[in-house]
């Protein structure tokens, strides 16, 4: 009873997720998803583990690696939760939505935008502000929640529930509507082909002095290291940016012109590194507008949890 005391809600949030990604492994998984028995045990052991985690931490408050855990597992937790979209977003959809992403592009922008904004740009110092913009997101996420965990406890609380709800919203879609982004273009990406009367008659790869930037070399291990296949609709870098950015005006108003400077940059980024189609760039700013008054509401109702 202590235990259940401690939760918040973004404890609830979060085993919310865990456990309706792994009933609908469960049920759905079919034989499209190899070692379904293995996830399912693996979301049932991170669930007791997070309530183990929430009961330790009610016994010992004091412990500080304890009450590390308690406050940032679900930071932790957010590589692996966006991974495994990759291994699970076949469940519902075969194969990749990408035609008709590419096809919606074309007809709204008459050109693919992924394709033509880095060559009205090619230059060394696009390419590092553009990659750098992109890298960014990784430091919003973990700058703007350690400020707000040493200045404003309560406020560290409101954004990690907020994030972790806009997170977990996003990857749920990934499973759900798999679309890999415009580097299928250039490459095959888990065994699946682009139709050929949605690829473009020629093919112009990144400019070179891009290429050569800092950052695109760091994004590049990034990606390599940590990419799921499917996971670009809608852009999470974009909803989560925002996400960070509104918790800076909130919270962290010494730096929020700063803020909003990169995370507009990171919005058109994403569109110029070739990881999202402008239409994914939309529906991110779509999701933070929805999401986060939700989020909010979320917080205020179960703030006391």
């Amino acid at each position: 009873m202590q235990a259940l005391q401690q939760y918040r809600c973004i404890d609830y949030l979060t085993q919310g997720y865990i456990g309706l990604v792994g009933l609908v492994i469960a049920v759905f998984h079919g034989d499209r998803i190899a070692g379904w028995q293995f996830l399912c045990a693996a979301h049932g052991a991170v669930l007791v583990g997070v309530h183990g985690l929430i009961r330790s931490y009610s016994r010992h408050p004091h412990q500080w690696f304890v009450r590390f855990l308690r406050h940032f597992y679900p930071i932790i937790l957010y590589t692996g939760m966006y991974r495994e979209t990759g291994a699970l977003n076949q469940i519902f959809v075969s194969g990749y939505l990408d035609p008709v992403f590419i096809r919606l592009e074309e007809k709204l922008f008459g050109c693919q935008p992924s394709l033509a904004f880095a060559l009205l740009l090619p230059y060394r110092w696009a390419g590092e502000l553009m990659y750098g913009a992109y890298f960014s997101y990784y430091v919003m996420i973990v700058g703007v929640g350690l400020a707000l965990y040493f200045r404003q406890r309560d406020g560290f609380w409101h954004y990690l529930t907020v994030v972790s709800f806009v997170f977990y919203v996003c990857y749920f879609i990934y499973i759900c509507l798999p679309v890999i982004g415009p580097r299928i273009f250039y490459s095959d990406v888990s065994g699946y082909h682009l139709p050929p009367d949605v690829r473009p008659a020629e093919l112009v790869p990144l400019p070179e002095h891009v290429r050569n930037a800092v950052f695109y070399a760091v994004m590049g291990v990034i990606y390599d290291t940590f990419e799921a296949s499917g996971a670009a609709f809608p852009s999470s870098h974009v909803a989560v940016a925002l996400c960070t950015l509104y918790f800076s005006f909130q919270y962290l108003r010494q730096v929020r012109w700063v803020h909003a400077v990169f995370v507009f940059l990171l919005c058109c980024s994403t569109v110029y590194c070739r990881y999202h189609y402008a239409i994914d760039v939309i529906a991110g700013v779509a999701t933070a507008g929805i999401l986060l008054p939700v989020g909010n509401r979320l917080f205020a109702k179960w703030r006391g949890c």
